[in-house]
Order: C-alpha cells, then structure tokens, then sequence
C-alpha cells in the first residue's frame, strides 16, 4: 500500500499538472467498492468546479475545490443555499494498487479505470486501480462566518489547517513537534511497530518506513512504546522525519504497483536498509537481517544493531 512518501509524491504530481484547471465532467464505473460517496453525487458535484490545489492528508489525496457558482432563484442567490454554503473536497484514497494518472484524452484507457474527471483543457485525470481496495468519496464543510455570509461571496477552499477541512485521523508526522510526538506514546501497552503504524496516532507511516525507521533509531520493533527512553524516542523523531523525507525526495518506494502521476516508479527502494531485505546482511553489522511478524505485518530489523 502507497504510504506517506508515494501519496505526497503523487499530489505533488497532480497538482502541477492540474491545479486551476476546470472539471468539465466527471465518470464514474459502476463497481460499487472504490466509492465513499455514491457516484452520480461525486460526478454532479465535481462538474463545474475548479481544482484549486491537490494535497496529501495522511494517506489520503485531496483535491480542494472551487465551485463556480451558487444556486440561484429569481431573486437571487438562495437563501437556503446561502445557509448551507459548502466547501467541496474530493478526496482520494489509492487503497493497495491505486493510481491517478493524469493522460491526454486520446490516449486509450486502462483496464481497472474506475473514474474521469475530464478536464477544461481536454486531458483527463483517470483514476485506476486493478484490485479495487482504493477509495473516493466527496468531503464537504459549511463555509459561513461568525460574521455571516456574504451574498455574492463564493465558497473559500478551506486551508490545510481549517478544522472544517478533511483533516484525516492522526498527526502529521513532518509536522509535529518532538513533545507531542513523545507525548503519543506515552503508556502505550502495545509494540512501538504497532503504535507507528496506527493511523489514529501519526497517519500516514506504514510498514516500510516503520521498519526503516526504526532500523536508523537502533530500537527493536518489538519493544513496548510505554518503555521507550525520551533519548529513544528523539531518535525515532529524528529518523522518521528523514527517512520519510528522503523517500519523498526520491519519489517513494516501488516494491509492488506504485508509479507517480506519470507512471514512474520511485527510487527509495534502492535506499531499504532492511524492509524486504529478509537474510541479506546488515549494512551496519553484517548480520542477517531478520524477519518476523509484529501486529499481523512482516517486519524486518537487525537483532545487532537495535535494541
């Protein structure tokens, strides 16, 4: 599964490609599992909206939209529409083997294509994904002001940090500060591999870049979170942080289906100190790097080298 690095590195893409274009027409397949929001509401929604910007949050890539217009009466703008003014995300979730290509509509579709927006410019940005475990769905927040709403005013895209916003379910691992990152696992009666890859604590790390993570802090996966030093825990800070911004600088690990929004695999891969390096030796010690099973996910570290 496409982790932090891959999906920041696929928003990144989209959103060079496609920010401040138009959405002329969305569509939708009829496979009822990649959707949160029932596709004819996803397709009328996003017709006629602006992509202002696509980002990451967590796993997750978000679109935030502009609408182009309120819904008018004779008089005017609607006062029940005025009440109920909204911002629109769309957020997308690439599940294990998602991608979202951005194509020229000329260029035949792929197989497994579960979504289109067709775009002002005439290209397309296709969403695919062959085993259907990736998801869509629309987020929407009320726009109005302690102040109130201005008639005419359209819609404001909410902000990265706006509480109305699709924020996700954890904290921001590049983000968060060396205390509140201490303070997440204080007491917690459960194996730090574990407590990294809970999504409701950090979102966004996965199995890999728990596992590299871990390797460059010298702490074993198996060991308890609530036991961790405040001197072990600067030390994961420290090297989640880098790998993570490594791997994004590199453009992700490909180790199964992922590709950018061009198609191209990421080269992080080459930097795997011990994910899927199961037997091959250690670069700091020489020793066999191991293999076992921590929360129901293979995990890889060095029995030498962390403690």
């Amino acid at each position: 599964m496409p982790e932090l690095p891959e999906v920041e590195t696929v928003a990144r893409g989209v959103h060079e490609r496609v920010h401040g274009e138009r959405i002329a027409s969305a569509w939708f397949s009829e496979k009822p599992e990649p959707f949160k929001t029932p596709p004819a509401e996803m397709a009328e929604a996003l017709a006629g909206c602006s992509i202002e910007r696509v980002r990451r949050v967590g796993k997750h890539i978000v679109f935030d939209l502009q609408p182009d217009h309120l819904p008018q009466s004779e008089e005017g703008p609607r006062s029940d529409s005025l009440e109920s003014l909204e911002s629109i995300q769309w957020i997308v979730h690439l599940g294990m083997t998602g991608r979202l290509l951005v194509s020229e509509a000329t260029v035949p579709v792929p197989p497994h294509t579960h979504g289109i927006l067709h775009l002002s410019s005439g290209r397309e940005l296709r969403f695919v994904d062959a085993r259907r475990f990736g998801r869509m769905g629309l987020h929407r927040s009320h726009a109005k002001s302690a102040q109130g709403i201005n008639a005419t005013a359209r819609p404001a895209v909410p902000s990265p940090d706006s509480p109305h916003g699709f924020t996700g379910t954890g904290r921001e691992p590049l983000t968060i500060t060396l205390d509140d990152f201490r303070a997440l696992f204080k007491g917690r009666k459960t194996s730090i591999k574990a407590a990294l890859l809970n999504q409701k604590l950090l979102h966004g790390v996965g199995n890999i870049y728990a596992d590299e993570s871990l390797f460059r802090a010298g702490i074993r996966p198996r060991k308890m979170a609530a036991r961790l030093t405040r001197a072990e825990l600067g030390r994961l800070y420290a090297s989640l942080i880098e790998v993570l911004k490594a791997a994004i600088a590199l453009g992700g690990s490909s180790v199964s289906d992922y590709v950018d929004a061009d198609g191209v695999r990421g080269f992080f891969q080459l930097k795997h100190c011990v994910y899927m390096r199961t037997g091959q030796p250690c670069l700091n010690c020489g020793r066999a790097i191991r293999r076992i099973v921590v929360a129901g996910r293979g995990t890889h570290y060095c029995s030498h080298c962390q403690h």
